[in-house]
């Protein structure tokens, strides 16, 4: 990941540049952040500047896409609010969103078991037939048999697990399942600990839609494992209603392959490399252990 970081004179002056009536509230710096950098504006919004390479296209989807599926989504979401343009202080779009109340699940895990049934909820709400012209995604709700060559690479991470081998046959077993047949459904896309929000031990708000797309639903069904606590996963595909045997085999592999990815990024920040997120890791840990078991 590139390493840009911004300050605060450069949003204030971009704020007083294109958006003035907005330019006088108290701007705080937020921790967190991959592709964008992100500050909070006033009580209710935040300021996202790109800071990668693929952020601002990134950054287009949320702003195109985002404000259609808000209005019949349960739980809150940072929906864009004004949209910033390249100019000659900054050469990139950049966002003005509504403020997500919370802390990340990275740093505070969900530990509540009725989340169960709020991302049921949530996930139902979003996963209906997207359009023809929704974005599709290289990495994203597609067959799992398009990542095994890259798959081959994954497990070296944990190798010094006792598991391993259980997590190459989940993932062999998910690769084997019948691919789903469905119409592409709108996906969240990345449901992962740092894109999602707790309060009081429960999910209250998912965030970073730029990774969104259609696809195959097991690719956001990999949640049940990855975002909830130890045993909740059967009570939120009780409550998800629509997944057959098939689709949660294919969405346990999905959990199997985000478990090492956050592990891998992990143990990078764990080891002072750039790009990494340590509290990334003890969460990737996490989703593999309720991942290769049976709820």
């Amino acid at each position: 990941m590139d390493a840009l970081k911004f300050e605060q004179d450069l949003v204030r002056a971009l704020l007083r540049e294109q958006q003035p009536d907005l330019a006088d509230l108290e701007l705080r710096d937020v921790d967190g952040g991959w592709d964008n950098q992100q500050w909070r504006l006033g009580d209710e919004l935040a300021v996202r500047l790109p800071r990668t390479d693929r952020a601002p296209d990134l950054l287009r989807t949320e702003q195109k896409w985002l404000p259609v599926l808000a209005e019949r989504l349960p739980l809150p979401t940072p929906v864009p609010v004004r949209t910033g343009e390249p100019s000659s202080l900054f050469e990139r779009t950049w966002t003005i969103t509504r403020w997500v109340e919370g802390e990340p699940a990275d740093r505070t895990p969900i530990t509540a078991l009725d989340a169960a049934e709020v991302l049921a909820d949530f996930l139902k709400a979003l996963h209906h037939p997207a359009p023809a012209d929704a974005p599709t995604s290289p990495t994203r709700g597609i067959p799992l048999a398009d990542l095994q060559q890259e798959a081959k690479a994954w497990f070296e991470v944990i190798a010094d697990r006792e598991d391993v081998a259980a997590a190459r046959e989940t993932w062999e077993k998910a690769v084997a399942a019948p691919a789903w047949q469905g119409p592409p459904i709108w996906l969240h896309g990345d449901l992962h600990p740092a894109n999602v929000v707790v309060r009081n031990g429960t999910l209250a708000g998912v965030i970073d839609f730029g990774d969104m797309c259609a696809g195959d639903p097991a690719t956001d069904l990999s949640a049940a494992w990855i975002l909830l606590p130890a045993g909740a996963a059967t009570r939120f595909f009780e409550a998800y209603e629509h997944a057959d045997e098939a689709t949660i085999a294919r969405a346990r592999g999905w959990a199997v392959m985000r478990a090492l990815n956050l592990i891998w990024i992990g143990r990078n920040g764990r080891l002072g490399l750039p790009g990494g997120k340590p509290t990334w890791e003890p969460a990737g840990h996490a989703t593999l252990d309720r991942a290769l078991t049976t709820n």
